[in-house]
């Protein structure tokens, strides 16, 4: 899983046409002890669907050509666009260098692309951030419709300190949300791996439409694990191999 919890779809380059655009940085703001939500003007004509991504590389001598996927998390009719990036110090890479930009420092992007996109109601699997393409779900449909009746957010992490944007999604109106630690014990948050007996025991509907994304060995498990259970492939929303 490189970046912000997306897949590279192998078909990406042929499906979608290639045009960069140059953005600048408006502000940069800790979500996090490792994520931080970049904020941007939106060039002109530029659209998207929520849950899609973008190429994104950094408009610096030496990192043009290191793209790394992420997804927008801002709304298709703002005026900005916001990306919520989780920096991995230890790989000594793209992410690392986006914790330390600053405002008046420059990005560029590909046009969009992406699969997962919503399709209604039903239980989204999200693994760290996996959350990302369904920040802008979630934002999209509160705002289209005043709640989110019928979603459900399962929603794992390390330890507490790791979870994303838990605020907004607790205050989310509608939300049925499940918060999964696997390597800390909080009281009130489930404890351990999501797998298939887990989504067994809280409930999960097989029948209707799941969303996942996460790093690539649970996301690879758990989607074993629910087709055993009965979810066909046109109600898993997941990105492209």
């Amino acid at each position: 899983m490189k970046g912000g919890g997306q897949r590279w779809p192998a078909n990406r380059n042929q499906e979608y046409a290639r045009m960069s655009h140059l953005l600048t940085l408006q502000s940069i703001r800790s979500v996090t002890h490792n994520v931080n939500e970049l904020t941007f003007p939106k060039p002109d004509g530029f659209d998207f669907r929520p849950g899609q991504a973008t190429d994104f590389a950094l408009d610096r001598d030496g990192w043009r050509d290191e793209q790394h996927p992420f997804t927008f998390a801002s709304l298709p009719a703002a005026d900005h666009l916001q990306f919520v990036i989780k920096s991995y110090p230890s790989h000594d890479g793209v992410t690392e260098q986006i914790g330390q930009m600053q405002p008046g420092d420059g990005v560029m992007i590909e046009d969009p692309w992406g699969a997962i996109e919503d399709r209604g109601p039903g239980t989204i699997i999200a693994g760290g951030a996996g959350i990302t393409p369904f920040i802008a779900i979630l934002r999209a449909r509160q705002a289209e419709h005043g709640d989110l009746e019928g979603y459900r957010l399962i929603f794992s992490n390390s330890e507490e300190k790791d979870i994303i944007l838990r605020d907004e999604l607790e205050k989310m109106p509608g939300l049925k949300l499940d918060l999964v630690l696997t390597d800390e014990n909080v009281q009130g948050l489930h404890h351990g791996q999501i797998d298939g007996e887990f989504l067994e025991q809280v409930g999960v509907d097989f029948n209707g439409i799941v969303y996942l994304c996460g790093p690539p060995p649970m996301e690879e498990d758990l989607a074993t694990a629910l087709k055993a259970r009965g979810v066909t492939d046109d109600r898993l929303v997941r990105e492209e191999d």
